[in-house]
């Protein structure tokens, strides 16, 4: 029985010895191995022996602490259910006390987990007295943790207890310490949503012009997403007595981190206040931020001009807001521009082709016609956001497409490759004959692989567009030119072109005009690099071809490569006749 009594203690002896342990991912490991341990132990003895001990260790590093908090979140059923999960209070509330900030946060996340998991008569026997402790503790990391327990708590427990944590929470909101009321006026929203609609107006729309009004930025920039919130709870006169003349007053905030705010929140604040207030009162405030003195305001307001402007009418856009647009086009800040450049193109839509002919297709080209590439990629990536007809702005931006072919950045090339298609299609086979086509073939002998690359796949979706008599007209004799080439990389483009024409061309012009090519630099090409990727080629047409051609032209040519000196050539060689069958 003594021996059987030693085994039992086993597991914490271990847990014990390994959490005295001076190196810290012995301890972390330690710590990961908790529901072993508890598994191994039981309910009785987990809630006993393990959860004590835990209270009496907590003294270590922070990611061990950490570990520790994100663990007893998950213990709930190593307790044995929601009628103990209390015991797991105490270690957590030790945890929401100490200096580091995640090692709080992750116990706070705990404490809410195991409160959804209670019983409401043991919210209010154990839960509730611990944020009462917690709120009202001196050391301000109790207090800043405290905030975040508000929310889950409140619906649990009785009246008279949900007075007491309004009380609290608004004596949070009022704390001495900023970084107590900077976490406070992040959980308001959150507490103002569980609270009964009788006490929004009365007590929680006064805390949020006091938090709205708070001498730090870093708390007022907090209230910035508590208007969107809170102003989500009330009705559309409320909104506009309550919370209107708040984001005003934000978005000329002395502080520039305020004024960031507001435009990060601008989509939200638009959701909160509804469309009749966004038109008339929200539109003169986001002006004022796209004219913002600090670049890194106008950035970011600059990238919600299209998710902004599909919220008001098209008349609005046009006299109010295409000269701070066009203003934004020329800023003196890069980041600016490219962060407009990015969702320009989605303004189109609101104005119609017509309006945006005349009015942002200049505008197009002069971002297209950046100094700074990211500027140039970000309004050519996204051309077809625009969802106009390219045939009728081809006289405009097909110059410009054209310059920024050529561009030294290989990602605004790469960016123009993949917008082919598009404009194929739209422009017409004549058209694309005539202005693009030596323009996409000369890519296939592009300096940079990933061009070259591109290119391939552009000439597999011009051949859908166009088909396969104008590929075997104007697409495959010049790709069989590069087999001559004097560069073994611009040679091996043939194989990738074949490879992704193929399946698109059918077999009849992979037997009459690829074969040969492949067969001849299989046989003959004096570099390996060529002579395995011949037979990763023919690896990848087998499948199309017939048997008896498969065994009579093929196969003979990759017996003759298993012969070959070159490792990776019989390698290859051998994979492909693997496929012949």
């Amino acid at each position: 029985m003594a021996e059987d009594g030693d085994d039992t203690l086993y597991p914490i002896a271990i847990l014990i010895e390994e959490l005295k342990n001076e190196d810290v991912q012995t301890r972390l490991n330690a710590i990961r191995r908790l529901s072993t341990i508890a598994l191994a132990l039981g309910e009785q003895r987990t809630r006993d022996e393990l959860i004590p001990f835990l209270v009496e260790s907590i003294d270590d590093e922070d990611e061990v602490l950490l570990a520790v908090a994100e663990e007893l979140g998950n213990f709930v059923p190593f307790v044995g259910g929601p009628t103990h999960a209390h015991c797991l209070l105490p270690p957590l509330e030790t945890l929401s006390t100490v200096e580091e900030t995640v090692v709080r946060d992750k116990a706070a996340e705990s404490l809410n987990k195991i409160a959804e998991a209670l019983y409401p008569e043991s919210v209010l026997e154990y839960h509730f007295p611990l944020i009462r402790r917690l709120a009202t503790g001196e050391w301000f990391t109790s207090r800043v943790s405290a905030c975040a327990l508000f929310p889950t708590c409140y619906t649990r427990v009785p009246s008279v207890s949900k007075a007491e944590l309004r009380k609290l929470f608004d004596q949070l909101c009022k704390d001495d310490t900023p970084m107590v009321r900077r976490a406070a006026s992040t959980q308001l929203g959150k507490f103002a949503a569980k609270l009964e609609k009788e006490y929004i107006n009365k007590e929680i729309l006064p805390t949020f012009h006091q938090l709205a009004s708070d001498e730090q930025d870093s708390v007022r920039l907090l209230a910035v997403e508590n208007c969107a919130s809170i102003g989500k709870l009330l009705n559309k006169d409320d909104v506009v007595t309550y919370i209107l003349p708040v984001i005003r007053n934000f978005a000329q905030d002395k502080s520039w981190r305020v004024r960031f705010m507001v435009a990060e929140q601008l989509i939200e604040l638009c959701e909160a206040v509804g469309t009749d207030i966004t038109k008339t009162d929200l539109v003169s405030a986001y002006t004022r931020i796209l004219k913002d003195t600090e670049a890194e305001v106008r950035t970011v307001a600059a990238s919600k001009i299209a998710a902004f402007c599909l919220r008001i009418p098209s008349d609005i856009v046009l006299t109010q807001m295409l000269q701070y647009i066009s203003d934004l086009a020329s800023d003196n800040s890069q980041h600016v521009r490219a962060s407009l450049a990015s969702v320009i193109m989605g303004v189109a839509p609101v104005l119609g082709s017509d309006k945006t002919i005349e009015k942002l297709v200049p505008l197009f080209l002069l971002l297209l016609k950046d100094e700074q590439a990211e500027v140039r990629l970000n309004i050519i990536s996204k051309l077809d956001a625009a969802n106009l007809d390219l045939g009728q702005l081809s006289s405009s931006l097909l110059p410009a497409i054209m310059e920024l072919a050529d561009d030294k950045q290989w990602r605004v090339r790469l960016a123009i490759i993949e917008h082919i298609p598009l404009l194929a299609q739209q422009l017409g086979v004549d058209y694309f004959d005539d202005k693009l086509l030596n323009l996409c073939m000369s890519w296939l002998g592009d300096t940079v692989f990933s061009i070259r690359d591109a290119a391939t796949n552009t000439i597999k979706r011009l051949t859908e567009v166009f088909g396969v008599e104008w590929a075997r007209q104007h697409i495959i004799p010049k790709v069989l030119k590069y087999q001559d080439n004097s560069n073994y990389l611009y040679r091996m483009t043939v194989f990738f072109a074949f490879t992704v024409l193929a399946p698109v061309v059918g077999q009849d012009v992979v037997v009459q005009d690829f074969l040969p090519v492949i067969i001849k630099l299989a046989k003959q090409d004096t570099v390996p690099n060529i002579r395995f990727n011949a037979a990763k080629c023919f690896q990848g047409i087998i499948p199309m071809l017939d048997t008896s051609f498969v065994q009579k032209e093929v196969k003979p040519c990759l017996v003759q490569l298993l012969d070959d000196q070159d490792r990776d050539v019989k390698y290859y060689a051998q994979q492909a006749l693997q496929s012949c069958g």
